[in-house]
């Protein structure tokens, strides 16, 4: 089994050069899949890991568009549709200028699976663009996205690809694309998710990825019969997972001491309460300002700039029990793991996709930790989509309440199934195997029901 593992490997290095996020996604993902590989060796004859990663179709184009000074600019718009054995594409939209084929496709690649593990009818797939929304003007926003928007239209829609926001993509952005996709197809359909709540949207959306990262770590604790009551957790990023965070972390009787930006980072021993995260809101998702205006507001906090040459993020280096990466891939590397290790961190919740880089996650699962991978604890965010996508269906809003009982029961679900999973495979309490594990098997055997195609 080693041999087809490194000979697939050997085959995904060679069709897609210079791309070391996808390799590290899928080698994560076969790696798991040797367990099962022996088992069911239809899953190799009829070479669904070959197809499976391959993208089923890769749209790429140009976006130009006007700034405020009538100066032209033009950036690179992408969308990968990775795989729609169980249902329509779905998954967000990225606007950073490290946006790349590469990052696409990896992010797609990890959604196929996330998806597949919320229970939800969704496929898999990721988009967006290397167009930086920050500083720029809400007209120039508007402007790119409907530029952005003059060539996606032609390939989503409510039964066939259903993008959400990402990093760089938030509500202002989702009105923008959605608005010209409306006027474009002249229809109002529930094409869009993370939408605002008065044209469609669900509540808890925005919450829902942090809130997930939350409940996940929950279920994680019950196994060894503790809560996350009185527990010191370590929280990187400042969009709305890390917010989100650590507002049910504060639920939970949980205390948040750090957050950061592509700037520097903020620790605060005394927490950050309900106070200081509004703060926070306000900062980041009205004045669109760093994080580093924490530490000018509150003077018992601590403020780093980031430092782009260490070999280590110090935000991993403080007491804690848990920790909730929350910004963006790799920001967990091996001397990162071992700092969380040596300073009692315990439960490693990921609510950003693939914080952890390989020989990081390799060291948490050998010390026995409770680490719940992205696929698995960052599954909030895409359910409650889905959820969304159910009530546009419907033309029915939902309650607060009501989407909240269903994401927590989806977490809890999710958390039971990468349980049993690992367990019956031979690795109990491994989450990276049993997440792995079940999001392949449903999608392989969609493949396998609905032949070469």
């Amino acid at each position: 089994m080693s041999d087809y593992v490194n000979e697939l490997m050997s085959q995904v290095r060679k069709k897609n050069p210079s791309e070391p996020e996808f390799h590290q996604a899928v080698q994560e993902v076969v790696e798991s899949l040797k367990h099962v590989l022996d088992k069911h060796p239809e899953y190799r004859s009829a070479k669904i890991l070959e197809r499976i990663v391959e993208p089923e179709r890769v749209i790429l184009f140009r976006v130009p568009w006007v700034d405020d000074q009538d100066e032209i600019h033009v950036n690179r718009g992408f969308r990968v549709e990775m795989n729609s054995a169980i249902g329509p594409y779905k998954g967000g939209l990225r606007f950073h200028p490290s946006v790349n084929l590469g990052i696409l496709k990896f992010l797609a690649f990890e959604q196929v699976f996330k998806n597949s593990l919320t229970t939800l009818p969704i496929g898999g797939g990721k988009g967006g663009s290397d167009f930086d929304p920050k500083g720029k003007s809400d007209n120039e926003v508007m402007r790119f996205c409907q530029s952005f928007m003059n060539e996606l239209y032609r390939h989503i829609g409510p039964d066939t690809d259903v993008p959400a926001g990402d990093i760089g993509v938030g509500g202002r952005e989702i009105g923008f694309l959605f608005g010209q996709y409306k006027k474009l197809r002249n229809e109002f359909t529930g094409v869009f998710t993370g939408k605002g709540l008065n044209w469609g949207g669900s509540l808890i959306r925005p919450e829902a990825t942090g809130y997930g990262a939350v409940y996940f770590a929950a279920e994680m604790l019950a196994t060894r019969n503790e809560t996350l009551e009185g527990k010191t957790c370590l929280v990187s990023g400042s969009g709305n997972v890390a917010q989100y965070t650590v507002e049910k972390l504060l639920d939970f009787g949980g205390k948040a001491v750090t957050l950061s930006d592509s700037t520097g980072y903020i620790y605060d021993e005394e927490g950050i309460g309900r106070e200081k995260l509004e703060y926070v809101k306000h900062l980041k998702n009205v004045k669109r300002g760093r994080i580093k205006e924490y530490a000018g507001k509150y003077s018992n906090a601590v403020y780093a700039d980031a430092d782009q040459n260490a070999d280590h993020n110090p935000i991993w280096d403080y007491k804690a029990e848990c920790a909730f990466p929350g910004a963006t891939e790799n920001e967990i590397n091996e001397k990162d793991a071992q700092n969380l290790l040596k300073n009692g961190v315990y439960v490693v919740s990921e609510g950003a996709n693939m914080p952890t880089t390989s020989e990081g996650v390799d060291l948490l699962i050998q010390e026995k930790i409770l680490f719940g991978p992205g696929k698995a604890a960052n599954a909030g965010g895409v359910a409650v989509s889905g959820l969304e996508m159910a009530q546009n269906s419907q033309r029915l809003p939902w309650t607060r309440d009501e989407v909240d009982k269903r994401l927590q029961l989806i977490m809890k679900n999710i958390h039971e199934t990468c349980v049993e999973v690992a367990d019956r495979f031979g690795t109990p309490g491994n989450y990276v195997n049993g997440a792995n594990i079940a999001g392949f098997l449903k999608v392989a055997d969609a493949m396998l029901d609905q032949g070469v195609v």
